[in-house]
């Protein structure tokens, strides 16, 4: 949540900065930057927070929470590099996909084990 709130800042900064005000969502490139990297991260944050507690619950909660501060990480990586250039966000983007995908293999994994043990 605090991720979530640093990106609404940055984007009710931005507007201050350049005068753009609610509902306008175009204007000058940096804030357009901003906006669309807050707008991605929290696309994302119900799926990460979803994948997050099934495979704490079902898998193992310190890997779990290890995968979780790895992707909160790539995700202020990625904001911080979109906020620059637009392709300064592509490493941390591949990486956070990763780790979401990693947290799904985890997730199956631990409901198999669950459901499926004798």
């Amino acid at each position: 949540v605090l991720f979530l709130a640093y990106f609404a800042l940055q984007v009710i900064y931005a507007r201050r900065k350049h005068k753009i005000s609610p509902p306008e969502t175009r204007g000058h490139p940096e804030f357009e930057r901003i906006f669309r990297a807050q707008a991605n991260c929290s696309e994302y944050f119900p799926i990460f927070i979803s994948l997050l507690w099934v495979a704490g619950i079902f898998f193992h909660q310190g890997v779990t929470a290890a995968c979780g501060l790895l992707y909160l990480y790539t995700r202020l990586k990625y904001f911080q590099g979109y906020t620059v250039a637009a392709q300064g966000r592509l490493g941390p983007l591949y990486a956070s996909a990763w780790l979401l995908w990693l947290l799904v293999g985890l997730a199956l994994a631990g409901l198999l084990a669950h459901f499926l043990q004798p």
